[in-house]
């Protein structure tokens, strides 16, 4: 069988979910996967590099609290972290994504997808072998994204790590450069300075500058008390790879870090330069533009694009979110049924905009949720600001000594709601889906006053935030 209702290129999170939702609703599926079933998350990203990072998480937790402190009595155990992280990575075997996929019956095609022509998808295995699936009704594109490599001089000879290469590395290098201080920078510095890697961050632009100022003055903090090497503003202008193994990076300035191995984590590039996308009149290589029901502009209403591709959020959650909404639009077109494409409608992704929620795993850890206060303001909304240090809670105290964080809310003065959240400190990725609700519910600050918070737990923060907000 060759033809079917619709096809997914891609099967990764969003592929998968998007398959899973379209059979749900009675539709046939197949997918194609050019890799691994399960994608960058499951390999490359998400889970293996959380498992790279929760050991240390652990370790500095326990050294944290009395009793617990003295019960310490060594450093973590390299070996061990890359075990349980190759664990997480399944090995970088399938077969458990494989079953997965055949316990929903959806068939899996393996080798390269390419659209030949309106619903056509050329699968090319490995053998070279072309097989030709037609579909009836739709095509979804959920290729994701991989790292991107600037051109600098000299870069792309040294083989330099990207995330990729950094989360499934062998061995810890004694010295680490990278190039970044975005998400994946500040979360490899931080795992890398763990494992025991002398690392070096040239931040170009700061760390972490998209989140609210704080947040990357804190992190940055904190990296240069575990010894990494933080240069704000520090540029590479030429690499090279010496005849030794090691890199050498020349920073505009005229300055030279040495390193034995390089990370570049500077930002993403779609993955669909060789997609076939000519063939139906869009350009090889572009981020896919959608509407908020992941249709893809300037093509006759068969194609969607959801995840890393289409640009909006490149957050697996965020991927996942939108491939339940693909998934059940496409059904209801279908079936000729009812599209609730408003706002917050079923079929529509409507908290791309306003509420994404974002983890990142660093010491401290950083949980925030839709605008910052500069990207409210850019928004038009009159806003206040209301900051409160984490610290001054009760359950900061009991949760570890010497205690720091701090948090943010950010409120649209005139629907009286949330429009921001932030939340930095030692654990807080367990405390931002309640500002998620309140954000995506929007929820009047009136009302959140009956939210009474636990005491003691650092969720009482939402009291005193509140209360010097003011009622």
């Amino acid at each position: 069988m060759s033809d079917f209702d619709v096809i997914v290129i891609g099967a990764g999170p969003v592929g998968e979910n998007a398959a899973d939702r379209v059979v749900r609703g009675g539709l046939t599926v197949a997918i194609v996967e050019r890799e691994l079933v399960g994608g960058e998350c499951s390999y490359w990203a998400c889970m293996p590099t959380k498992a790279l990072l929760r050991s240390g998480a652990a370790l500095r937790a326990a050294r944290q609290v009395p009793g617990a402190r003295e019960a310490v009595t060594g450093d973590l155990d390299v070996a061990a972290v890359l075990r349980r992280r190759d664990a997480f990575a399944s090995n970088w075997n399938d077969e458990g994504q494989v079953s997965w996929l055949e316990s929903a019956g959806i068939p899996l095609y393996r080798g390269h997808g390419r659209i030949s022509a309106a619903r056509v998808v050329e699968v090319t295995g490995a053998d070279g072998t072309i097989t030709t699936l037609t579909a009836r009704h739709a095509v979804i594109v959920a290729t994701g994204s991989g790292a991107l490599v600037p051109d600098i001089e000299g870069l792309r000879d040294a083989k330099p790590w990207t995330s990729r290469e950094t989360v499934a590395a062998k061995e810890v290098p004694a010295r680490l450069a990278i190039i970044g201080g975005g998400v994946v920078a500040s979360e490899m510095a931080t795992a890398f300075s763990q494992l025991g890697s002398s690392v070096t961050m040239l931040a170009r632009d700061g760390v972490l500058h998209m989140q609210e100022p704080f947040v990357g003055e804190m992190v940055a903090v904190s990296l240069q008390d575990k010894g990494v090497s933080v240069r704000i503003g520090a540029e590479a202008g030429s690499v090279k790879r010496n005849d030794d193994g090691t890199v050498s990076v020349t920073l505009t300035d005229g300055e030279q870090v040495e390193a034995d191995e390089l990370l570049v984590a500077i930002g993403r590039t779609p993955n669909t330069q060789d997609l076939g996308l000519e063939n139906i009149g869009l350009t090889p290589g572009a981020w896919l533009t959608v509407d908020d029901t992941m249709r893809v502009d300037g093509v006759d209403g068969w194609l969607y694009a959801a995840g890393d591709v289409n640009r909006r959020v490149l957050l697996t959650h965020q991927g996942k979110y939108q491939a339940r909404a693909v998934g059940d639009v496409i059904v209801a077109r279908a079936k000729g049924e009812p599209v609730d494409d408003a706002p917050w409608g079923r079929h529509a992704a409507t908290a791309d905009e306003r509420a994404v929620p974002q983890v990142v795993f660093t010491d401290p850890e950083i949980a925030s949720v839709g605008l910052t206060a500069a990207k409210a303001e850019e928004a038009g909304l009159r806003i206040r600001v209301v900051d409160y240090d984490l610290a001054a809670t009760a359950g900061s105290a009991l949760h570890a000594e010497g205690y720091r964080g701090h948090a943010r809310m950010v409120v649209d003065e005139d629907r009286k709601v949330i429009v921001g959240f932030t939340l930095v400190g030692p654990d807080v990725a367990e405390m931002i889906h309640a500002a998620t609700i309140a954000v995506a519910g929007e929820v009047p600050i009136d009302r959140l006053w009956h939210a009474v918070p636990a005491f003691p737990t650092v969720s009482e923060v939402w009291l005193r935030l509140l209360e010097a907000y003011g009622r």
